[in-house]
Formats: structure tokens, sequence, C-alpha cells
């Protein structure tokens, strides 16, 4: 009888190799959407967005669809914004819609008010005492900003993610259920459901199922955001804010990350504050240009990167002016 030889495992685990692979085909993805964004538009070459890639309307990044009909419903808006910390006049006069069912990036130079007009819809400026607000934001046509909004309901709807990931104290199971249990879910079942549905989308269950009851903070850093992630969307939010959610991140966890962001933008309105031009046109079905506080220019992606309509965004995206306050 013929012995064969059993295969040597040396004891190693299938996971990383499972992770190498993933990570390799989220490596091949980027070369792909490169290959795609090559021919850069006479404007925009020299600049970092050109070495990225022309952003061409017909053709987006794997797994985004085509740009919606603009005659459906706005999401969010903003009349006539104006946000002031003290002497900063940080947000003048900002004018915006975000259409429901779409990703709306917004790109422009640090200090130029990105993150503030991210945290105006869902009032975290309101932890700030030294903020002021003037105008109008709404959300599905009510008004946000009135005093006898319940803000604690208007920030389970419209959830947002930082630059760093804010991790609480306690579990994995915790920190996705604190949402929950701040609402009144007790029911341990229902926790237990809706906690692995948010990790599931969150693209992390696989990797943490084995791992709820062991401390969050614990975990490595490439899956904290994840886990923000998963605690945001265990209470089911109708808009996601991300405030250049991948700048923690190395390369590989960011495109990881990214790839949770394109399968989420199917089921939430997202609006993304980013400093990474390239990630904006990967996943993004408009863009608005912030300078100094101001809008200047609001658009479908592939019109604003490769026919902007206002001199100072071609010379943002061509990296002739930085923009920043004076």
């Amino acid at each position: 009888m013929e012995v064969r030889p059993r295969r040597a495992t040396c004891g190693v685990s299938r996971r990383p190799i499972a992770l190498a692979g993933r990570c390799l085909r989220l490596l091949r993805r980027r070369l792909r959407c490169r290959e795609q964004l090559q021919a850069a538009s006479p404007h925009l070459r020299g600049s970092g967005i050109a070495r990225g890639g022309h952003v061409r309307e017909s053709i987006r990044s794997p797994g985004m669809p085509q740009s919606r009909n603009p005659l459906v419903e706005t999401k969010l808006e903003t009349d006539r914004l104006h946000v002031r910390y003290g002497q900063t006049h940080a947000l003048k006069g900002v004018n915006l819609s975000v259409v429901a069912g779409t990703t709306l990036a917004i790109i422009g130079a640090g200090a130029s008010g990105k993150t503030t007009l991210l945290r105006c819809f869902n009032r975290l400026h309101d932890l700030d005492p030294s903020v002021r607000v003037e105008g109008s934001v709404k959300l599905d046509g009510a008004e946000v900003l009135g005093p006898r909004v319940d803000v604690r309901s208007l920030r389970r709807r419209v959830g947002m993610i930082f630059t760093q990931p804010t991790v609480l104290p306690g579990s994995v199971f915790d920190n996705v259920a604190f949402g929950l249990r701040a609402k009144g879910v007790r029911s341990q079942a229902e926790l237990e459901e809706r906690c692995r549905a948010a990790l599931q989308r969150a693209m992390l269950w696989d990797r943490v199922s084995s791992m709820l009851r062991n401390p969050a903070p614990e975990l490595p850093r490439e899956l904290l955001q994840h886990l923000c992630v998963a605690r945001v969307l265990a209470l089911d939010p109708e808009v996601l804010l991300l405030d250049d959610p991948t700048a923690s991140l190395d390369p590989v966890s960011g495109l990881a990350l990214e790839e949770t962001i394109l399968a989420l933008r199917r089921d939430h309105t997202v609006v993304l504050a980013t400093n990474n031009l390239e990630q904006a046109a990967r996943l993004s079905d408009a863009t608005c240009y912030v300078a100094n506080g101001e809008v200047v220019e609001t658009g479908e992606t592939p019109h604003v990167f490769n026919r902007p309509t206002d001199t100072r965004t071609e010379d943002f995206l061509a990296g002739r002016s930085s923009n920043l306050p004076t």
C-alpha cells in the first residue's frame, strides 16, 4: 500500500493567509482604479490628483453606481449657515444640499471648515459653548437647530465617524451595544442580534466573533475604526458623517475601510470630509470644495475634478494654492 506523505502545516493559522489574500485583492483594486484614472486633464497635470488619476465620467470605481437621478429628495440642507468660534468665522453663509442616497465628498485645505460643517449636521457643535451658529440646517426638510429638537434622537439618525477611533472602555460587545443600551434596549437577544448585524456590515464579524468579551482597546489598531463604524451602524442611522476616516490608518487598512464605505453607501446618505483627493474621486457622487469657510463649488464629482467652473477650485486641485485661512 502506498503511503502518501501528509502535508506539513507547521501549526500556521489560516487566518493571516486569508487576511493577506484580502489585502492583495484590495491593492489590486486600487491599481485598477489608478489605471482607470490615469489620463489627467490639462489643468490637473502635475498635481496629486493627476498622479492618482483623472476622474472619467464613463469609468467609476468598482462597486460604485453611476450618478443618480438628481430629481430626488434632499436629505440634508443648509441655508446661509454661519459658524463662529469666538472671533474665528469658521463658516460663512454656507448653502449646501445633499441628495438622499448619495455620497458627497467635502474637500479643501486644512482649517477650511470641512469638519465644522460636518458637525453642524448632527449638532456636535453644541458640545463647545464658545460656538455660535446662525442660519438653517435641515434633515428631511425639518429644522435641526431649533431648541425643541431631540438632539440624542438626531444623533442616532445622523451618526459620525471621527478621524481618530473613539473606543470606549469595556468589551468589544459593550462598545457596539453602547448606543442601543442608551436608547433603552434591554433584551439581551435583541442586543446580540443587532450587534452581530452591525459587526457584519462593518466587515468586522469574522475578525472579532470569538473576541466579543475581550477589552475593545486591545484590538489591533487597524480594527478600531471598523469597531467605531459598527457602533454607529447598530443604531441604524440614515446618514453617515465621515471625518477623514482613513487618515490614521496605513494604506492597506485604509483601503479595507473604503471597501466598507462602498458597501454602506448603498443604504445610507454619506457625507465624507477628506484630505485625500483620490479617495474623494473614488467614493463620491458629488463633491463640494470649501475654502476659508465658504463653499466655492459643488457638483457631480467628474465635473468638479475635470471641468471646475471656479479658478480657485482649479488651483486647489492642481496644487497651485493651499487656500489657507488668512
